[in-house]
């Protein structure tokens, strides 16, 4: 199994006025280990086809992530923002599924 050492972005709603709500990104750095590793290209309608990854990272949850697994949205590996498509709780660890590219807030 792999190591891992990666970025974990955190995206939450903030109100910056009444009735004005903006998304913010909290990057924190985990641990863990890689349990499954693959990439495909994806056809799509575009002239370029999409690389998608399928990654299994199992990292192991402190208290914050623990309380804010509902705003985990992306995993940075290398200089790329993956999209997180699946969280499960195996305590004391939390397992991410990995998918495409994200392209939402960064911090």
């Amino acid at each position: 199994m792999a190591k891992f050492r990666g970025t974990i972005g955190f995206v939450y709603e903030i109100e910056t006025s009444p009735d004005v709500w903006t998304q913010e990104a909290v990057e924190r750095v985990y641990r863990g280990d890689k349990v499954r590793c693959s990439r495909r290209w994806e056809k799509t309608d575009s002239l370029n086809d999409d690389l998608v990854i399928n990654e299994e990272i199992s990292i192991v949850a402190d208290s914050y992530l623990l309380e804010n697994l509902y705003a985990m949205r992306y995993v940075k590996i290398g200089d790329v923002a993956w999209r997180i498509t699946s969280i499960s709780q195996e305590r004391p660890r939390v397992v991410l599924d990995i998918g495409g590219i994200y392209n939402g807030p960064k911090a």
